[in-house]
């Protein structure tokens, strides 16, 4: 069987798309997201998902100045993700990061 590169879809692009469903499949749930760049940390609300980012309503980061906004955040720049889900652990509280 002879097929050619474009007949199966690349493995990025597989995980690309998972990815993005897994962030839908969270809409309305508690996240904490890890970044290689500044500001590094969120913990919010995965308020939507456009294309391939992430629409968050950012409780905590490491300045208030940046927090109680919504970040658009690309998901090929996060590099560890938990959604929070039901009888799963919970993200705790994070009352001060200074």
């Amino acid at each position: 069987m002879n097929r050619k590169a474009n007949d199966c879809p690349s493995i990025n692009t597989t995980d690309d798309e998972a990815l993005v469903e897994t962030f839908i499949d969270g809409i309305g749930s508690k996240v904490l997201i890890l970044t290689p760049s500044y500001p590094f940390l969120f913990i919010g609300e995965i308020l939507d998902v456009i294309e391939d980012a992430v629409e968050v309503c950012v409780e905590v980061t490491q300045f208030s100045q940046l927090e109680n906004r919504n970040w658009f955040i690309h998901i090929h720049n996060i590099e560890v993700f938990y959604i929070e889900k039901s009888g799963q652990p919970r993200i705790p509280e994070v009352n001060d990061l200074k």
